[in-house]
This record gives structure tokens, sequence and C-alpha cells, in this order.
């Protein structure tokens, strides 16, 4: 007789050049296959142990990334908080700025928190001179929008496509969006104060970005729902 409960094993599997870890599992008549993807954290600077965590509650593999080769490894990215000047120097010292443009370019998912938000920009205000960002989103953004360190708040954030109840957000020297392009979604905005109104989280196609940091609440559904749209992207490729 065979056993009645789901059987699973896991195979690796290559697909675009990217590495990635199939689950298998059966039931009498049936059988399915899903991808588990490999999610990288950009560890330059940053909350990264926090974010692999967060990522690996969500049901994905992760690895953390400092050189182009291993970023050629990944389905998907998470770029930290931190200062984003000094993670754009060491994007730069690290030769991985030009090569995450290309990997983003190529419709490469990725999701920036904080100083992550700022990299994924088109456009920032407040930058220091000559600062660069990896780009991707259609939005302009102010650094360090919301002041400086002890300035820091929490607050509750409606976010669209993430549940029901809010969100419980740490903004930590956060940056907000001050504008973003007709492909860009508002996924959520800052509630109460002088600053309700603001956006703080956003999607353009497969990138996305939260001015706040989720890695810090134990509320994991920002990493949820950014590890659904990499195992999306990697069953459609």
């Amino acid at each position: 007789m065979p056993d009645p409960a789901a059987h699973r094993r896991g195979r690796r599997a290559r697909s675009h050049g990217v590495v990635r870890n199939v689950q298998r599992w059966s039931t009498p008549g049936r059988f399915f296959v899903t991808a588990v993807p490999t999610i990288g954290v950009l560890a330059l600077q940053g909350d990264v142990r926090e974010h692999a965590h967060a990522l690996e509650a969500a049901g994905a593999r992760t690895l953390t990334v400092r050189r182009p080769e291993e970023l050629e490894r990944v389905d998907g990215l998470v770029l930290p908080g931190g200062e984003s000047t000094t993670m754009w120097r060491l994007a730069r010292s690290f030769d991985l700025l030009e090569p995450l443009r290309k990997r983003i370019e190529a419709g490469m998912p990725a999701y920036g928190s904080c100083a992550g938000m700022i990299m994924l920009a088109d456009r920032i205000r407040d930058g220091v001179a000559g600062q660069e960002t990896v780009g991707g989103i259609d939005m302009t953004v102010r650094r360090n929008a919301f002041g400086r360190q002890v300035d820091s708040f929490e607050s509750d954030v409606e976010l669209t496509g993430m549940g029901d109840t809010p969100y419980h957000a740490v903004f930590i020297r956060a940056p907000w969006v001050e504008s973003v392009g007709d492909a860009v979604e508002v996924l959520g905005r800052a509630e109460g104060g002088p600053n309700a109104g603001r956006i703080v989280a956003v999607r353009q196609g497969r990138l996305v970005a939260t001015a706040f940091h989720p890695e810090l609440t134990g509320d994991f559904r920002v990493h949820h729902y950014f590890a659904d749209l990499v195992r999306r992207t990697t069953e459609e490729e």
C-alpha cells in the first residue's frame, strides 16, 4: 500500500544560470513540483542576519552577496538598510554596482529597505555630491527625510496586499518617496502626525521598496510578499 502521506525530496535544478532547490512531493494520483527560491542579501552593511532569518521564515534559501559571482547565484536580492552613501561606495569598491544594475535591468526581483529603498530609486534628493544608485524604480526619494537618528520612530502602516491588519513599522533615519512614475504602485503611506500621507512602500514590477525596517519587527509579511514574488518569477522562467 502506498503511504497516503505526502512525500518530499529536494533536488537541484539550473535555470538561466541560477542553481535552485526544487521541492517535489506526491500524494496518490498527484505529483507536484515547487521551486524554493534562493534569495541573496547584499552583505556590505546593515541587518544582513535579520533579513536572512526573515527570508528563511518565509520559505526561501538565503545567500550573502558580496561579490559579482555570488550575485549570479541568486533568484532575487534584498538590499538592507544602513547608510546609503556608504552602501554606494562599498558597492563600487566590491565591483558590484554595475552587476547589480545589469541583473535588475534583466528582471531580477529585488527588495530594498530604508537605505535599500534609496539604492533602488532612479532619483534622490539630499544625497551627497556624486552619489549614485542602482536604480530601477521610477521614483524620487528624499534621504533622511524623517529626520536624524534621534527622530527614529514606530508607526502602524496599512500595506496593500499584505493582510488586513496594520503593519507596525520601524523607521530609523528613514527616507520617504517624494514622487513616483505611472508604473509605480504605492503599497503604503505614513499614518498620523505631520508626515501623514508620505509614501513609505512601493512596487514597480519585480522591485519592492520600503522606508522602514521589517526585519526588526518579527512580523515577516513583507518578506513573505517578496519571497512569493521571487517564487512566482522563478516558476515563470
